[in-house]
């Protein structure tokens, strides 16, 4: 599963019902009240779980957060950055 999907599959989960209708990579999380600033923690906790990362605190900013597409890019960012660490 890519990403993306796992990422769109959480959301749907979590805030949605299970119903991933019409949510794909650049729908607007927060602008369509999907995600909002609180349960972004909750996301970044399901992202360092299953992505076992760690997303430091200056990532959790609105450009991070404002779509799938925009989480997808920085968990691979910081998968490279964690293995180029190793």
């Amino acid at each position: 599963m890519s990403t993306q999907q796992s990422i769109i599959d959480h959301i749907a989960e979590a805030w949605l019902d299970g119903d991933a209708d019409g949510l794909d990579a650049q729908v607007p999380l927060a602008e369509l009240n999907i995600v909002d600033s609180a349960e972004i923690f909750s996301l970044v906790h399901y992202l360092q779980d299953r992505f076992r990362i760690t997303v430091p605190l200056r990532e959790i900013a609105p450009a991070n957060f404002r779509d799938v597409e925009a989480i997808a890019a920085l968990v691979e960012r910081l998968r490279g950055e964690k293995e180029g660490a190793r």
